[in-house]
């Protein structure tokens, strides 16, 4: 993978988005699998109903998954120095979601040219589930 390059970078430049398929509930059973998050709000719609709550809903830790995601289908794993996610909405079963990000920051940090990307996923309404910031390294 080659790093982007800092000196060609401006603030406002957008990294490569992508858009997941429709959350299922597959999805979030294989997810509950890999992350060990069994939690039934996320598998079980008896339960979920017995709560008051209509269906069952994606894990939080999911979106922040598919920032993961965003973030190293642009730079290499160990060019992230930082990575913050609030989440701020639920995301339903049948949303795709759309992960972007855009450089807001140049700057030098421990001796390393880096950028501060401000990244959001979202449903395909522009409803953020995620916000998120990074700082990666392009030296």
């Amino acid at each position: 993978m080659t790093k982007p390059n800092f000196d060609a970078l401006n603030v406002g430049d957008a990294i490569p988005s992508f858009t997941t398929e429709p959350v299922s509930r597959l999805t979030l059973a294989l997810y509950a699998t890999g992350s060990g998050d069994h939690h039934p709000l996320h598998l079980d719609q008896d339960y979920v109903r017995s709560k008051g709550i209509p269906d069952v809903f994606a894990h939080g830790m999911l979106g922040m998954a598919y920032l993961g995601r965003l973030l190293t289908q642009w730079v290499p794993q160990a060019a992230i120095r930082s990575f913050g996610v609030r989440f701020t909405a639920i995301t339903q079963v049948g949303e795709r979601l759309v992960c972007t990000g855009k450089v807001v920051e140049k700057l030098e940090q421990a001796g390393e040219k880096c950028v501060r990307l401000e990244l959001t996923c979202a449903n395909e309404q522009g409803e953020a589930k995620h916000k998120a910031d990074a700082v990666v390294a392009l030296n």
